[in-house]
């Protein structure tokens, strides 16, 4: 594994993330970076299709790639899911969505999370839908005189009790968008499941597939037959009566479980294939006594005689503070502790039990090296976090390259 960072590398371009998109500078490989992060296209490939045989034929397949494509960077990200012929994207902003729009991302894109009505020209302009799930939304739009035809999405609040619009609303919904006239385009009718990740406990998420159609039935009847969904990567394992014509797939089809109660329903029937692996490098190594103290506060104190090891990341790049004294990394096929606290910028490793640790090692984080496996869930695991949230504070900065 030591050799890795040695070997011929792809060349990509360098990203510099801001909340507006990319700022392209130098070509670089692995060989010129301290941490950097893989991402598998067979895996991705595998995973959609892993969903589409799941889906009946008539449904269509959304990848949703908000908050950075759950870490794994919306810019690397979405481009090699459209190259496996998905059939939206779903984002949480459209600061995202107009990004993409500009990197020539041509399918259509729903902004799942809440949009300023200043923001409505510019959706409209870049044929961006919006989630619209509240009446002071809908009287903006109501309101604006000089808009482009946009398409909505209007949400539903059958339970999750976040966004929506709640039965008691359902009526000056229809009022308002009929206000609208043609300027507004109701094209989507959703709802978000607030416990389908427990097959195991099904009435909630029953109660709420019927609240859906409750709702469904009234504006249909009111005549607004659109694009109907409902599930997202749990819905779509436990609650196929659910499928409707369009399924919102997040972490699944980047190769994660929504749940251990899902993962332990349907593992043995279907395979998901993690597409991320986090590495970093050995940047220095040192040979220290029995009792010497590891980091700021001294919070861990070794017990013999050690070889430790300073690789280049910290909180700051996504690998939580929590980890300290309990985390792992791998270093040639070997697991190696953290040795106190984990700063900001550095974490300092055990390399004691790594026969010909050297500076320049490859350190696994997240993945596979020889015979063993850190995976995501024991990371969060050990955090005390969940996996999404490990992932999705992964820093955007890191370097991202495509592997097949």
């Amino acid at each position: 594994m030591g050799g890795e960072a040695s070997h011929s590398c792809q060349s990509c371009l360098f990203a510099i993330y801001t909340e507006t998109g990319i700022r392209m500078s130098r070509a670089v490989d692995r060989r010129s970076l301290r941490t950097w992060i893989d991402l598998d296209r067979t895996a991705l490939a595998s995973n959609v299709l892993a969903f589409r045989c799941l889906l009946p034929p008539d449904c269509r397949l959304m990848a949703v790639c908000k908050s950075n494509a759950y870490g794994h960077g919306l810019y690397d990200l979405v481009p090699a899911l459209q190259e496996t012929g998905v059939d939206w994207f779903g984002v949480d902003s459209i600061v995202e969505a107009a990004a993409l729009r500009e990197r020539g991302i041509r399918n259509p894109i729903l902004v799942l999370g809440y949009t300023l009505p200043s923001r409505f020209a510019e959706a409209a302009a870049h044929r961006i839908s919006l989630t619209v799930s509240n009446l002071e939304n809908l009287r903006a739009l109501a309101a604006t005189q000089s808009l482009r035809r946009l398409k909505i999405h209007l949400k539903f609040d059958t339970g999750m009790h976040r966004q929506g619009f709640l039965p008691s609303q359902w009526e000056a919904a229809l009022r308002l968008v009929r206000k609208c006239g043609r300027r507004v385009k109701v094209e989507g009718i959703y709802t978000h499941f607030a416990a389908a990740k427990d097959p195991g406990c099904r009435e909630y998420t029953e109660l709420q597939i019927k609240e859906f159609e409750r709702a469904v039935a009234r504006f249909r009847e009111a005549g607004l037959s659109a694009i109907r969904h409902a599930n997202a990567t749990a819905g779509v394992l436990n609650y196929p009566q659910a499928a409707y014509d369009l399924a919102r797939v997040g972490v699944g089809l980047m190769g994660y479980w929504p749940s251990y109660e899902t993962k332990r329903a349907w593992e043995q029937r279907i395979v998901l294939k993690p597409a991320l692996v986090w590495r970093t490098i050995i940047s220095e190594i040192k040979a220290l006594g029995k009792g010497m103290g590891i980091g700021y506060d001294l919070t861990e104190t070794l017990k013999r005689r050690s070889t430790i090891g300073v690789c280049p990341i910290g909180y700051w790049h996504g690998f939580p503070r929590s980890l300290s004294r309990v985390g792992e990394v791998l270093v040639r096929g070997r697991r190696a502790k953290v040795l106190g606290a984990v700063s900001m910028d550095m974490i300092v490793i055990d390399l004691s039990q790594v026969a010909g640790a050297r500076v320049g090692d490859v350190v696994t984080v997240i993945g596979r090296d020889g015979r063993d496996e850190i995976t995501v869930y024991e990371v969060a695991g050990r955090a005390g976090v969940s996996h999404y949230e490990f992932l999705t504070r992964l820093n955007p900065l890191i370097q991202k390259f495509i592997t097949s």
